[in-house]
């Protein structure tokens, strides 16, 4: 397991228990990892608070794993790239490759992996 702790930013956070997102919050924390979920419409999901939007997050991001649809996260590019994270992490279903190329311009680093399965092989 990862020793360090990473402030994990998750786009497409949800309050739904059977939602991957959901089990990736859960299973962030479970590792240690500071958590910042963002949803337009949630306020809290288990006590820890969500923001609206990714130009509400001030600070440090080690990981912005995303849980929104392509489309979604072509949108917020430009908001993806002024984050700056250390990575980006598309989920199963995210994959774009018009995002990742606006990434490689911008130079973050980005891969194609399940959020889930990374924490669970110890390779987040």
């Amino acid at each position: 397991m990862n020793e360090r702790s990473e402030r994990v930013v998750i786009l497409g956070a949800s309050d739904k228990p059977d939602r991957y997102a959901y089990r990736a919050l859960v299973m962030l924390g479970e590792h240690g990892h500071i958590v910042v979920p963002v949803h337009p419409k949630l306020s809290e999901i288990d006590g820890i608070p969500v923001v609206a939007g990714l130009e509400e997050i001030d600070g440090v991001v080690d990981t912005l794993t995303l849980y929104v649809n392509p489309a979604v996260g072509e949108s917020l590019a430009d908001e993806i790239i002024a984050l700056d994270p250390g990575r980006v992490i598309f989920n199963p279903g995210t994959e774009s490759p018009v995002l990742a190329e606006r990434l490689d311009e911008a130079g973050i680093p980005h891969e194609e992996a399940c959020t889930l399965v990374l924490l669970s092989t110890g390779q987040f």
